[in-house]
This record gives C-alpha cells, structure tokens and sequence, in this order.
C-alpha cells in the first residue's frame, strides 16, 4: 500500500503532535480519506521508534468497526501485532501491541460480551501491563458516535498520556492538536467526488401529488444516467441509489419499496435490498462495484462505517437531525468506485434528492461553508474552439528514484555549505553553520527566574546542555524515529532514508558511496541524525525542489494533450455573501465573484482581471484533474508533478498563463509557502517560450498595496527586478 501525499503528511503530524505537549490530539479526516489506513501506518510507525508501548483502538458498537480495522492493519503491515478483545482476555497486553476493542462491549448495560467476572479480568490485564511498564496510547476511532461518560471512564484506566480522537466531524477541544486532513487533497487524489449536487434541477415551486415518488423518480432517472456513462467509460460500476427512511416508518417502507416494484427494481429479483435493524434482504455483496442492487432502503445504520464506493445517490426522506450525523450520512455517497476521477461532472458527483430544507442546509456545509450552493455554468460560444497543449504524466504510479533523491540532497549540502571531498573539511564547514557533532545526545533545557508568568520564555531564560552518552541500544529507537520522520518529508520509506543517510554521513560498508560527506562512526553517526534532526528535515524537503541550472526538459516523458475549456462546471459559490456579482469577462455565463474556494491571492486576480481594460476574457483553471490545463515537471527525486496553473487569460489578444501566490508582507518578507515555487516558474517559463505565449507569478505587495508579476527566473526578493506592477505588464 503506497501511501498518498495527504495520508504521509496526516502520519507526519501524528508522529510531530506525539512528542509535543497536551494530551488530546484531533484526527478530523474526511469520510474516504482513507484513515485506517493512515493510522495503521502511523501505529507501526511509531512502535519502531517507541519500545514499551501498547496501542488501544476503541470503536462505537455498530457494524463490527473493531474487526474490520484489526483486518485491515492486518493487510497493511506485515508481522503486525493485533488483537481484539477476546485475544486481550486470554493472552493480555504485550509490547508493541495493537488492540481493536469495541467500547460498547465494556460500557452498555445488557451487553452480554463480558460478565462481571471478566470486566474485572480486563482491569487486570491493564493493571499488569502498567505494572511492567507498558505505556498505552489511545485512539478513539468514530469518536462523535456514543462517546460517553462510561466510555471515557474506560479511557482513564488506560493512564494514557495521548489520546487521538479521529473522526470527519469531531468534538474539537480547544486545548487539543487538531490535525485536519484537507478535503480539496482528498479529492485531488481522486478519492472521494468532487462535488455533492442537491435536487439538481428541481424548479423554484415543485408541484408533485406525492412528494416521495417525486424525488424517487428523479433518483432513478438519474441511477440510469450514471449506469450509461459508466458504461461508456467501460467501467463496470452499477451505481446505488441509497433511500433513507424516518425511524416509526412502516407506511413509508411499503409505498417506496412498491414504487421501486412498479419500476422493476424489486426483492424478488435482486435488485431491491432494505438494510433496517429487524430485516436484510439482498444485502450480500452490495459493495462492490459490479453488484446487481440498484437500490437500498435504510434507516439510520449505514451513518457509521460502512464502505460502498458505488453508493452515488442518497434519497433523504427521514426527518432533520444534527448536522453531524447529516455530513456522516453524506459521507456514504461521497466514495469515488474505482478510486480515481473520470473526466466527467456527472460521474465525479454525488447526488442528494430532498425536501428536508434543514437537511439542506447540513449537506451544504459538508461542502465546506453554510451558504456554499453549486450550480452548472456553460462555456460561452465564442472560447468553444480555443485550445493549448496540455501536458501529462507517464508514470502509472507516482513513484520517485531513491539514486536521485540520493543525488539531490547530496548537492544541495554541497551547494549550501559549500562542502567537497574531505569528509574532515565539511565536519568543520557543517559545525560552523550550527550542526551538532558529538558523541552523546544533546538535549536542551532553561533556567531563570520570572516575576509573572508572560516573562516565561525563552528569550528571558538561560540554556542549559543536558548531555547524554549514546548508546545505540538505548537510542535505536529514537534513531529509528527520526530516520523515519525525515524521510517522511519527501515521501521516503525508512529503508530509503535510512539508505541515504548512511551512504553520505556514516562509516560503514554497507553504505559505499562515492560522494559520502563524512565519515562518522556508527555511534556518532546515531548521534548526528538524533542531535540533528530538524536541520536534516529541513535539507531533505528543500533538496527535492531546488533548482537545477542543468535540469533538462525531458519531452520523452511527457504526454501531449489538446486542452479544451470544459464545455460545463459545476460551479460553487457563497450565495448568500454580499456584494455578488457576475463576472462578464470570465469564458463562463454566470461566474460570480463569490466563486468557492478562492485564496485570497485568487480573489484580488480575478477582480484585477474583471476591472483591468486590457483583459479580453479569462479562466480559472481547475486545481487537479484530466480535465484541466497542467505541465509536468519533476521533483529532485525524478517523481513526476504535475502543476496546474491558476489561470488562462487573453490580454490584448495574446494568451498569458499565470499562476497566484502568496504575497509580499509589508517589510518584503515572502509568504508564499510552495518551496516547489521556483521549479513550477521555471517550467512554466519554459513551456511559454516552446509556445510562444507570456505568463508569470503573481503575487500581492501589502507595502504598495499592488499586484506584481515574475516573468522570468523566480525570486523572493520582492525589490529585484525580476518583479514588475501588473498593470504595467498588460
């Protein structure tokens, strides 16, 4: 399992957040983001560099979650250690355990799972796990559902110093780590769908006899739109319409399974299934993709847990409840079947029918803002035929070559520090800009005095060394954390990172390298990665986006495409914000200026561009996807990117190509924080002058309060000239 951006950067902060202060720590990831899978991987990870430790997964009651998420570590990391609760009751705790326990089973009254006599085993079993010295770490996965007092009480048996509650709409204490995984990343990976649309095309007054078929018959019209563009791509995928029902419903449940009867959608010949807490009919294998269900009749069950990516069309039809089990319930349709994005609006959507405005309301905000509503806009006729080059990767999986990475980092210490050949010559040079070189861990403290407790900072306070022998034994797992925090940086798996490391710092045969930088003992060279651990963080993730006066274009490796403006968008926008208007230059009818989302960078462009007399027209790109406009480049590893630039626009004629960043703040100092910046420039500059087009990097000056634009080699130098007014360029 190959880990994407988002979920290394997700286990990153995990890892970063385990080590800070406070004891609650916030997972919020979206339903689809793929969060066992992360935390499993964050687990192992952990354990590799944390000896003495016990991992308890708590899940809410309904749908097995303990099972399927032991299965799932299970799949994902070999030799782990898991267990469920009947394992924990026979064999106890262990070092480096991962236990999946469901907390209804120790807390529900009436819940059979555990007697009397074995609640109190249970408390044994913990009680001499800590008494070994075994620490626990918690994790609460689902933790909206059902968390109770009782609940927490289990929590505190545990004497656990970290709790990581997870969720995709979670309880969020002020005093926690909250660590939130980017919906826009999620789809960008082409994971969950792009857009939630609601009662698409519903008229301003609906006149309908009987609201339920109404809604039910623009469902299944629907289902069989999905079903022929499916086909058309070739993709074996059986679209589900999910039908949720109000609890107290027997009435309803009649009429609406013979409406689906008297459209050939029945029980009998398995298309029909009801999943309700007292039936299921024709539940077997509905999850996948190819499945001959065309409809499932609910209640409020499938809220929690369960995975069915061909789920594309919910039918609400139970009465308002909180916004939390709303989104959760969202959630359910919002799994793209085959995990990947189609180049298409009707198949990357998910669609919701209702006439619960409240319900409205709650799935709107799943769209990420209270009054973001969605709409499609048509391409205006005369940018119909307008085209340019577009180009894509041939990678089939977003791999990158360790030799190069390799490669990479050893020339950006080279370049920065100025190191060569002689490994005693860049001890010094590498000492002199603050690397630590010892033979025992160094750790650092303060001491002082403070009056009032604003005086408490480290500028007020002296620093004190608090030296520790290495000893690789005591500090392998700490060495093996940090090898693998560093390599998560850029992506790398620890046997990578640890590769690298070795081959430029430490003497030892396995690591032959002819460019090695130093040559330090296995000891010393445990203690440089510890003592520097942030400085090595920092050089990997820069080493990869440096530029390289000898990068070549490699036009072997690129893809060639015609781009064509989408004929159609889904477009979103914040409805109710004031000053709303429509902006007549964008290649869209009906582009409003409250367009979601839009960085501010963006908003101040397109308002510069709908004012500004020399724009003819423009268009604002799309941020991931076949669809849109992209140009490849690579990272200093040899991965392939691809980078969509913000916007297309014609000005005076000519057809420029820019991309918005981060601005300049008042004294000059940058704010764009994208270290890939100045390769994404460099390529798009070489993609301009192949095609005989213009463009830049815009970015925004607090200090003259204007727009400026980079045409050429990129700078963070805000007074060099490589920088010039906007308005002065067109």
């Amino acid at each position: 399992m190959n880990l994407m951006k988002f979920q290394l950067n997700a286990m990153r902060e995990l890892l970063i957040a385990m080590e800070e202060e406070g004891r609650e720590i916030v997972l919020k990831s979206p339903t689809g983001s793929g969060k066992t899978i992360t935390l499993t991987h964050f687990m192992s990870e952990y354990l590799k560099g944390h000896a003495r430790t016990v991992f308890v997964w708590l899940t809410p009651g309904k749908g097995n979650l303990e099972e399927q998420s032991k299965r799932k570590m299970d799949l994902y990391i070999h030799n782990a250690s898991t267990k469920l609760l009947c394992d924990v009751m026979t064999n106890g705790f262990c070092e480096n355990d991962c236990c999946f326990i469901n907390w209804e089973k120790l807390t529900k009254k009436g819940n059979n799972a555990l007697k009397d006599s074995e609640r109190t085993n249970f408390l044994e079993w913990i009680d001499k796990a800590l008494a070994a010295g075994l620490q626990f770490k918690v994790i609460i996965d689902e933790s909206h559902q059902n968390f109770t007092e009782k609940s927490d009480a289990i929590v505190q048996l545990f004497k656990t110093d970290k709790i990581i509650r997870c969720s995709a709409t979670p309880l969020v204490d002020k005093t926690a780590r909250l660590i939130e995984v980017d919906e826009t990343d999620v789809i960008a990976e082409g994971l969950i769908k792009k857009l939630l649309v609601i009662n698409e095309n519903f008229p301003a007054v609906v006149q309908a006899d009987n609201p339920t078929e109404y809604l039910l018959e623009r469902a299944i019209k629907k289902q069989g739109e999905l079903l022929a563009a499916f086909s058309k791509q070739g993709a074996a995928v059986n679209p589900l319409i999910v039908v949720q029902l109000p609890n107290n419903s027997d009435a309803l449940l009649d009429s609406v399974q013979a409406y689906f009867e008297k459209n050939g959608i029945s029980i009998e010949n398995g298309t029909l299934a009801v999943w309700l807490s007292n039936r299921h009919d024709n539940l077997d294998c509905i999850e996948e993709n190819s499945a001959k269900q065309i409809a499932v009749i609910i209640k409020q069950a499938v809220a929690t847990g369960w995975d069915c990516p061909r789920a594309h069309i919910l039918v609400k039809l139970r009465e308002g409840m909180d916004e939390t089990f709303e989104i959760q319930t969202i959630g359910r349709i919002r799994r793209m079947p085959e995990a990947r994005h189609y180049e298409s609006d009707l198949l990357d959507s998910c669609y919701l029918y209702t006439f619960d405005s409240k319900f409205t309301q709650g799935a709107k905000a799943a769209l990420g803002g209270n009054a973001v509503s969605a709409k499609t806009i048509l391409l205006k006729n005369e940018h119909k035929k307008f085209s340019l080059v577009k180009q894509q990767r041939t990678q089939v999986l977003d791999t990158q070559d360790d030799a190069a990475a390799l490669r990479a980092i050893a020339g950006y210490l080279k370049a920065t520090y100025k190191l060569d050949g002689d490994p005693d010559k860049n001890k010094k040079k590498l000492a002199a800009a603050n690397f630590i070189f010892s033979s025992k861990i160094e750790r650092a403290t303060y001491s002082g005095q403070a009056s009032v407790i604003s005086d408490v900072k480290a500028d007020n306070l002296n620093t004190i060394k608090f030296l520790q022998k290495m000893n690789t034994h005591t500090h392998g797992r700490e060495f093996h954390n940090r090898v693998g925090r560093i390599g998560l940086e850029i992506g790398l798996e620890y046997a990578s990172a640890v590769t690298i490391l070795g081959k430029l710092f430490a003497n030892e045969g396995k690591f032959l390298f002819k460019q090695k930088l130093l040559e330090l003992s296995i000891k010393d060279w445990y203690a440089f990665v510890i003592n520097n651990f942030d400085e090595l963080r920092h050089v990997f993730r820069y080493a990869m986006a440096t530029v390289n006066k000898d990068d070549s274009f490699d036009l072997e490796r690129i893809v060639e495409k015609e781009f064509l403006f989408p004929q159609s968008v889904m477009f979103t926008y914040e409805e109710a914000k004031r000053g709303q208007v429509e902006y007549k230059k964008n290649v869209y009818t009906g582009y409003l200026s409250t367009a979601w989302y839009r960085s501010n960078p963006e908003r101040l462009f397109e308002r510069f561009c709908e004012d500004c007399k020399s724009v003819d027209w423009w268009y604002k790109n799309g941020d991931k996807g076949d669809e849109y406009f992209s140009i490849v480049y690579l990272d200093n590893s040899n991965r392939q990117k691809l980078f969509y630039p913000d916007y297309i626009l014609s000005v005076q004629g000519k057809t420029w190509i820019v991309e918005t960043k981060g601005g300049f703040d008042r004294s000059g100092a940058s704010q764009d924080i994208d270290v890939f910046s100045p390769k994404k420039c460099e390529v798009l500059q070489k993609y301009l002058a192949k095609h005989k087009l213009r463009g830049g990097f815009v970015r925004y000056d607090q200090a003259s309060m204007k727009l400026l634009i980079c045409a050429g080699e990129y700078s963070e130098d805000v007074d060099s000239d490589a920088w010039q007014l906007l308005e002065d360029a067109f």
